[in-house]
């Protein structure tokens, strides 16, 4: 094979995507303007796979007949606009390795919702002794799963950066939770532009394949006549005209492909974003014909997935719950609302250009208290300062948990749901999530 690849980014999609291009003869090269984690450099060693850190050497990278880019790499990169002006092609990880797999593919993306529906979805298939994958935006890279053998089936999440450099790849299933700002920083501050990423999912869809969505959701029933797609499964939380799935009488209704019901009460997840999601999930599986015993069975043995409203511990009569995977206004909105008891929030971290509009009337509710734990917490205090309630400013893990220990009372909770990115003060969501996890359990 002529082709040059050169691989940006030696993450986990981006050292995915080297070992699949080195495996089909391809010449692959890798570079990260950052450093690369041991474990990395580990498999492109292995593999005898060139690459570089802490740097991007423009002869050896505009040479490429074509460029993966990792997602986390902004579109206005310089060395990703050189070779935009060179002319090379840059795709996704994902993109690459549809190429090369006959695997039917399960696409899930998202404004919220995304990391539980697929972990769901991935559940019910295992459950029901499928061989299937866990790919995208978690779980291990599609490239380097394709690359050791291949599955029947890929369960896949899709971020709107996964999306925006995609062009061939088809989802036989395409699950569309929702559409909230988010991100707006990487879209020049333009809704729209977030709405179409989000819309890529179903391009290349085929008549016989399904898209399954939230019937609800404005964005999604203005947008949708724009779009070619395969089979329509919506979900509404009310019984209406068409829906595959719907609530009725404390029961949960999935009408087609195969009908059955199942009690509420059996769900493993509660809350009503989880609703929605199990609805997701399961009517992705029913279309996918897997058994409605095994569907009912597996939607009530889910054990639900870590940062995301995970309960840390009860302290002193406390409860503190760990929603640090809630990077967005929107998500951060339906953790308050599934609240029971008066709660002690704790926000910031990196803006994305939020809107905290959204929460401010469930804050002035539910909460008690609220704690910013931020590098820079100062559009938090011109926007909640004058809401009344005690306010602590925090700038680390520990001082946040001692001072959420002094503000809460028996009987409340405290609640981290950030509502950003996690990037000012720590390395990811999960890193954030895992210290508060750690100072929680030292009291």
């Amino acid at each position: 094979m002529e082709k040059r690849i050169v691989i940006l980014g030696a993450g986990e999609s981006g050292c995915g995507a080297a070992v699949l291009a080195n495996k089909l003869g391809f010449e692959v090269f890798v570079s990260d303007f950052g450093a690369i984690a041991g474990k990395y450099k580990q498999m492109l060693d292995e593999h005898n796979i060139p690459w570089e850190e802490k740097k991007h050497s423009e002869e050896l990278i505009l040479s490429a007949g074509e460029i993966i880019k990792s997602p986390g790499i902004p579109n206005e990169a310089p060395i990703v606009e050189k070779a935009k002006e060179a002319g090379i092609p840059i795709i996704s990880e994902i993109e690459f390795a549809g190429r090369y797999t006959r695997a039917k593919m399960v696409c899930i993306t998202g404004s919220n919702g995304k990391t539980t529906t697929t972990s769901l979805i991935y559940h019910i298939f295992r459950e029901a002794g499928l061989n299937v994958g866990l790919a995208g935006n978690i779980g291990r890279s599609l490239a380097l799963q394709v690359a050791e053998g291949d599955k029947d089936y890929y369960i896949v999440e899709l971020s709107s950066f996964q999306l925006d450099n995609m062009y061939e790849f088809r989802a036989n299933v395409a699950v569309l939770l929702n559409i909230t700002p988010d991100h707006l920083d990487r879209y020049g501050y333009d809704m729209q532009n977030y709405v179409d990423a989000k819309l890529r999912i179903l391009q290349n869809q085929q008549p016989d394949d399904a898209f399954v969505y939230w019937n609800d959701d404005p964005i999604i029933k203005k947008e949708l006549p724009k779009y070619r797609h395969g089979r329509l499964y919506p979900f509404a939380e009310e019984k209406e005209e068409g829906a595959a799935a719907y609530t009725e009488k404390e029961k949960l209704v999935f009408t087609e492909p195969v009908p059955f019901n199942m009690e509420l009460e059996e769900l493993s997840l509660t809350g009503k974003h989880n609703l929605y999601n199990s609805m997701a999930a399961g009517i992705s599986a029913n279309v996918a014909g897997i058994r409605k015993e095994t569907i009912r069975e597996a939607l009530s043995t889910f054990a639900g997935v870590e940062h995301r409203l995970e309960k840390v511990a009860d302290v002193a009569g406390v409860e503190y719950i760990n929603d640090s995977k809630a990077t967005n206004v929107n998500s951060c909105w339906y953790a308050l609302q599934s609240m029971k008891r008066k709660t002690i929030l704790i926000l910031g971290g990196k803006d994305k250009g939020n809107d905290y509009n959204e929460i401010a009337q469930l804050v002035k509710e539910k909460c008690s208290g609220l704690i910013f734990l931020g590098a820079d917490n100062s559009k938090l205090h011109d926007f909640f300062g004058d809401f009344g309630l005690p306010i602590a400013d925090t700038h680390s893990m520990e001082e946040c948990i001692e001072q959420a220990y002094k503000m809460a009372k028996r009987g409340e909770t405290v609640l981290l749901s950030p509502c950003c990115a996690s990037f000012d003060l720590f390395k990811s969501y999960e890193e954030r999530g895992k210290l508060f996890k750690e100072y929680v359990c030292k009291l």
